[in-house]
């Protein structure tokens, strides 16, 4: 089992990497949070699909701690994210204590779908806006 997860990850992040993110980056209205790189310090991009509640966005990572842009935030959780094609300055939050099951069924539905397909480690991310 441990060798198929890997296998999947393997090739969904390539597919995400090279194909669907720099297509859906230049979508203006998709959804992106910009964190910090942590080795380079350059800005990185990644399409999410979440939701804003008030003051905060909510987003689950398919792969959890494995993902890139959480080890950046993990490195520097000060992020940007893009909301209907406008950018807020925010501070992500990781929260493994939620259900990222259950977070995702308040969250768009397709996206939900992928991520619960692909996702081998679900974790949910709040983002608090400051603006």
């Amino acid at each position: 089992m441990g060798r198929e997860r890997d296998l999947r990850f393997r090739v969904v992040t390539r597919v995400q990497r090279y194909l669907a993110n720099p297509v859906s980056r230049r979508l203006p209205f998709h959804t992106l949070v910009e964190t910090t790189g942590r080795t380079s310090g350059l800005p990185r991009r990644t399409p999410v699909g979440g939701r804003r509640v008030g003051r905060a966005f909510w987003f689950v990572s398919e792969y959890g701690e494995k993902s890139q842009y959480v080890r950046n935030i993990q490195a520097d959780p000060r992020v940007r994210v893009r909301v209907g094609g406008r950018w807020h300055h925010g501070t992500a939050h990781l929260m493994p204590e939620d259900d990222p099951r259950a977070r995702l069924a308040s969250l768009p539905r397709v996206n939900s779908t992928a991520v619960r397909l692909v996702g081998t480690n679900l974790l949910t991310v709040r983002v608090d806006l400051a603006d």
